[in-house]
């Protein structure tokens, strides 16, 4: 990056990532063998905070959400630079971790090892890289968050961006993978727990007493139905139905949980209107009467956001990656990361990977080792150049 010409020390740390592939693999590898589900991340977030201690950061601390924070003091404190990385996986605490190491392939493969251990172990290795070079123009605080997957909600970042918001002008997020893509617009979703309760009984005594899961089925049946808006992308998924005791019991309870995701903010309201129609339908005095009684939760709320297309942050990632060599149609992109916090509270934000992977969240996920040093220089340029943004060094 032509920016970056002007700072040899920078320009020799990108040199020596070619260097340290076996430490980053090694890296990524002790952080994936620590499990770390949504809501379950304290061992992996207490590794993390021992790690950034033993760096010499400022400000190395703990919150009540298990988010890590670290500070390295650059040229002037604001408006500073976040750097973060989640730590939580979809995998649950017994899940077998063991690592696969396919050198012909090119592939390492391990439940959660791009998403986001990958990413973590980037966030670390930077933070280490840049604490040995000169102060940075700005204050850089590397954030490890958690409750990014699943149900979390993006509660980690929420809660570090309340933090920090006084003092950032800026957010870089960290995936694992996607090495080529860079997301600057925030996907938006709502997503409910739709719950029946109803007087149930036996399967014969009690014939005719209203069903829990009848009424949701019903219910469900409605919801599939629903038409999406047509001027922005907008999808739905009934993605877990649960309820009833037996096969031959009539169910008192039953629950189901939807998931709206739209590019449009008008239009996944469109779709939340729909599904809080359905849902009073049988909230009505007809289905009361029969003692049945529906309700609908919001477990997730996910803002959207956007920052342009040609903005300075998007740009200089683009230019990082054609400087690097990174070809094969670098994607803009849309959608659902911590990104979406920051870019919903006019913070510009973009989200970036360091290599290449896949099949996410299954336990056959897998990263290219082969691109994580070229991913290491692509993070660190992209850092530094939007530190230097902040400081109004460069445009």
């Amino acid at each position: 990056m032509h920016n970056l010409k002007n700072y040899p020390a920078v320009l020799a740390a990108m040199t020596a990532f070619e260097q340290q592939k076996a430490v980053l693999i090694d890296l990524c590898i002790q952080i994936q063998q620590i499990a770390a589900p949504t809501d379950s991340e304290e061992q992996r977030a207490k590794w993390v905070e021992r790690y950034l201690q033993r760096l010499g950061l400022a400000d190395v601390a703990l919150d009540d959400r298990l988010n890590v924070y670290a500070r390295l003091p650059g040229q002037r404190t604001q408006p500073a630079l976040m750097i973060s990385a989640h730590t939580d996986t979809v995998f649950p605490l017994d899940i077998d971790l063991t690592v696969r190491i396919h050198e012909a392939e090119d592939r390492i493969y391990g439940p959660g090892i791009g998403d986001n251990s990958a990413g973590v172990a980037g966030l670390l290795l930077l933070a280490e890289t840049l604490s040995r070079l000169p102060p940075p123009p700005v204050d850089i605080w590397f954030v490890a968050n958690t409750g990014e997957e699943g149900l979390g909600d993006l509660r980690g970042m929420r809660a570090a961006v309340d933090c920090l918001a006084p003092r950032i002008g800026a957010c870089l997020v960290l995936e694992g993978m996607g090495l080529k893509r860079v997301v600057h617009r925030a996907l938006g979703s709502k997503r409910f727990r739709i719950v029946v309760r109803a007087p149930g009984g036996h399967s014969w005594s009690d014939f005719g007493a209203a069903s829990a899961l009848h009424v949701l089925t019903l219910l469900a049946s409605e919801l599939v139905q629903m038409q999406p808006p047509t001027a922005a992308r907008t999808t739905f998924n009934i993605g877990r139905m649960n309820g009833g005791t037996s096969v031959n019991t009539i169910a008192q309870s039953a629950w189901l949980e939807l998931d709206l995701r739209s590019e449009g903010q008008a239009a996944l309201q469109s779709m939340v209107d729909q599904t809080l129609a359905i849902v009073a339908h049988y909230q009505s005095s007809a289905w009361q009467q029969q003692g049945v009684q529906v309700e609908a939760i919001v477990i997730g709320d996910r803002p959207g956001g956007a920052i342009a297309d040609d903005h300075p942050l998007v740009n200089a990632a683009f230019h990082s990656l054609a400087y690097h060599g990174i070809n094969g149609n670098p994607q803009l992109r849309i959608s659902s990361t911590d990104a979406n916090i920051p870019l919903s509270r006019d913070i510009p934000a973009v989200c970036i990977g360091i290599t290449e992977g896949g099949n996410a969240h299954r336990v056959e996920e897998w990263i290219m080792p082969s691109l994580l040093s070229t991913g290491m220089k692509h993070l660190l340029g992209v850092s530094w150049w939007a530190a230097l943004w902040l400081a109004g060094e460069v445009k």
